[in-house]
């Protein structure tokens, strides 16, 4: 890409800007506002301040920043071994097209990651050790979107074609940045996803104010100018298209069905109604958004109803968020484990993943709300009951806990009783679903992932090859990138005996 001229310097080396210029974010809308409505709230920053943000990077030595390795079971740097260092530069030298190529020579979609990934970038970020990280997660969603402001993003189709097909089977992050690498490399690339819309969790386990759907449709439409086939409204495995036909239709097959088997709370009660789990209530809700405007009756709704959410998590933050847009009477939030520390503890040192005290955007909203954090640490739920005379859930009795060498220990004398018309289990997954393996005859660890190590993904099975959670258990968005990346990798080499793809 040809460079863009600069605006005037700062008037600060690049070396120095640490010193001069302090962590800065965008301004959000006011909890209590942005709770009114379903969009988007996080604003941009004026290119001036972003070159600053930019001037922070400190051209250390060995950024670890782009690293993308385990540390203590944790991803320190980014898994997708984004330039970080390169861009925050290239923006603080206003050279943005430049720097929206170093973005995607990584990163297929950087519009995702930059919205939803917790940035392990920022949390071993060598400023980090000593003053506030650099702001690598806004930089990169400023980046990504001037790019399609602008026009810099275009479709770039293969200049020519292979003659191999390939199928993925999942549409999510993993499966998306797979069908993006294959296509690139000249294959015919279909992908098949049984919801009616194409984007798996990007589209509907995300809530729309964390990622808004136009902006995952604009890269799948995008996508599909580039020459990759979209087949929505169908499931691998059933009546309607078998595995059989899957395997004789195609010369490779990429599984990236995500880990959707979700971790149950086996406790007395759970059959009662109005207790779901939060990803049929996050898909509820977005389902009935995109479609009416929440007008078709079709959403799990939490208006006027006390809710209690079980699960630390993000998913669990945006059920609260989710919840509190629906006009909630209550929210709160149970999570298990101890509430973490204000700073890093002296067993958790940089550059591992920061294990501290956060407060994300729908604890702010229940706080701005009710007047408080709606989380409780360290408890744990004993039981639910219903109505006298019902069989739905209206209240919820848990227990204070402590941690012992063999887990939670219930403290004597602590138990509550919580009203609760609606709980949502936001408590993990326990890995992909079975059917569509069992067909293909894929061996699967002993975590029930589908087995297939990590940098090969392939599986048990010739030719097909398996990437994301389905693969690696629940995970972030940009390690399935990173997965679905490498197995695109993998399956060129398949089908070429050579591959070209990074």
């Amino acid at each position: 890409m040809s460079a863009v001229t600069p605006p005037k310097p700062l008037g600060v080396a690049k070396p120095t800007g640490f010193m001069k210029f302090k962590r800065e974010l965008p301004a959000d809308a006011s909890p209590t506002e942005r709770i009114r409505h379903w969009e988007e709230f996080h604003q941009h920053m004026p290119e001036d301040s972003l070159r600053k943000q930019g001037a922070r990077c400190m051209d250390c030595g060995v950024p670890f920043c782009h690293t993308g390795n385990l540390v203590a079971g944790m991803a320190s740097g980014c898994p997708i071994n984004n330039l970080i260092p390169e861009w925050n530069d290239l923006v603080f030298r206003g050279l943005w097209e430049d720097a929206l190529e170093r973005l995607h020579k990584t990163n297929n979609f950087p519009e995702f990651t930059g919205r939803v990934c917790p940035a392990p970038c920022e949390g071993s970020c060598v400023l980090g050790i000593s003053e506030p990280p650099v702001t690598i997660k806004n930089i990169e969603v400023s980046i990504i979107d001037r790019g399609f402001a602008e026009g810099w993003v275009k479709a770039e189709p293969p200049q020519k074609r292979t003659g191999k097909k390939v199928a993925v089977v999942g549409s999510g992050p993993a499966g998306l940045s797979a069908a993006a690498q294959l296509n690139r490399a000249g294959h015919s690339v279909t992908v098949f996803e049984r919801a009616d819309r194409i984007g798996g969790l990007l589209m509907y386990g995300i809530p729309n104010m964390k990622l808004d759907k136009d902006v995952v449709q604009r890269r799948v439409d995008l996508l599909a100018k580039e020459g990759v086939a979209f087949v929505p409204n169908t499931e691998v495995g059933s009546a309607a298209y078998s595995a059989e036909k899957l395997k004789k239709e195609f010369d490779a097959v990429v599984l990236a069905l995500g880990a959707t088997v979700p971790r149950d709370l086996k406790v007395p009660g759970r059959e009662l109604k109005g207790i779901h789990f939060a990803m049929e209530f996050l898909h509820a809700n977005t389902k009935s958004l995109l479609d009416s405007k929440l007008k078709d009756g079709r959403s799990i709704s939490a208006a006027g109803k006390d809710v209690v959410v079980i699960g630390g998590g993000d998913t669990g933050t945006d059920c609260v968020g989710t919840a509190l847009r629906q006009g909630a009477k209550s929210v709160v939030q149970f999570e298990i484990m101890p509430r973490p520390p204000e700073k890093r503890a002296s067993d958790n040192p940089w550059p591992q993943w920061p294990k501290v005290f956060r407060t994300d955007y729908g604890q702010e909203e229940a706080a701005a709300v009710f007047g408080a954090d709606p989380r409780q640490f360290l408890i744990s739920t004993t039981r639910l009951e219903g109505g006298e005379h019902s069989k739905r859930v209206k209240e919820l009795h848990t227990v204070q806990v402590e941690w012992g060498p063999s887990g939670p220990v219930p403290v004597r004398g602590t138990e509550k009783v919580w009203p609760a018309q609606l709980v949502l289990l936001a408590l993990g997954f326990l890995g992909p679903e079975e059917k569509l393996l069992k067909e293909l005859s894929v061996e699967r660890d002993p975590r029930s992932n589908i087995k297939a190590d990590h940098g090969r993904f392939a599986t048990n099975v010739p030719g097909v090859f398996a990437a994301g959670d389905a693969r690696r258990g629940q995970s972030l968005v940009v390690w399935a990138i990173n997965e679905g990346r490498g197995a695109a990798r993998e399956v060129d080499r398949y089908l070429m005996g050579h591959t070209d793809l990074p």
